[in-house]
């Protein structure tokens, strides 16, 4: 992708801002058990993916590592356990039925988020990772151009019902830009999580869904 377009694009993208991470959450939620007894949020951000965890599992946990979106979640959200903390350092249970991943892993190095995720399951667990990555080959660029007049289409139906431009709640958190390409993922995901499903998606995403051995995480 041109350094024009990406320009053009991001110039759009701040004046009709929309949660990128949203339009999967309908897609993510079709690949969990109906219903479950526990699911871990990980990077819950203010909390909109685990108020729908909440539909399926009779105890929800949140996570997120920036204290000023913690709170915003509390406000949000009744009978969820919201805590601040690091995925490769917080003191969690483990043994989650579920454990979704939304935009988490570029933020901390792969293999070792991966592995963390893979070892908070319960036997027999699901884990859903949504996850941004380095633009790299024809492909990843193609499948760009195509994301950006679509990109485009929606952010500016979405400014219009919601009937303003400031940036949603859920994108107050920061950022950080992808640095492992999509090989790079499915190589650390083919050792740590062997058998997961990993596919591209609109929007520079990529998704990994895997199931825990039955017999042990």
């Amino acid at each position: 992708m041109t350094g024009r377009v990406l320009a053009r694009c991001d110039a759009f993208n701040a004046a009709h801002p929309w949660d990128h991470n949203a339009w999967y959450h309908s897609w993510i939620e079709r690949q969990l058990p109906q219903r479950v007894g526990t699911a871990l949020d990980v990077g819950c951000g203010t909390g909109d993916f685990a108020r729908r965890l909440t539909r399926r599992a009779r105890r929800v946990t949140g996570i997120d590592a920036d204290p000023a979106v913690v709170p915003t979640a509390g406000e949000r959200l009744d009978g969820v356990d919201l805590r601040c903390g690091d995925l490769l350092t917080a003191d969690l249970p483990g043994g989650y039925d579920v454990v979704t991943a939304l935009a988490v892993l570029h933020h901390v190095p792969l293999g070792a988020g991966l592995t963390r995720l893979r070892d908070l399951l319960a036997p027999g667990g699901t884990l859903v990772v949504l996850g941004l990555h380095r633009e790299r080959g024809l492909l990843d660029r193609s499948l760009s151009l195509t994301a950006v007049p679509a990109n485009l289409l929606v952010g500016a139906v979405k400014t219009r019902r919601r009937g303003s431009t400031a940036r949603p709640v859920a994108m107050t958190a920061p950022t950080a830009p992808a640095t492992a390409t999509l090989a790079q993922v499915r190589e650390v995901a083919q050792r740590v999580v062997p058998g997961a499903r990993i596919r591209r998606h609109l929007f520079w995403r990529y998704s990994l869904v895997w199931t825990a051995d039955a017999v042990g995480a």
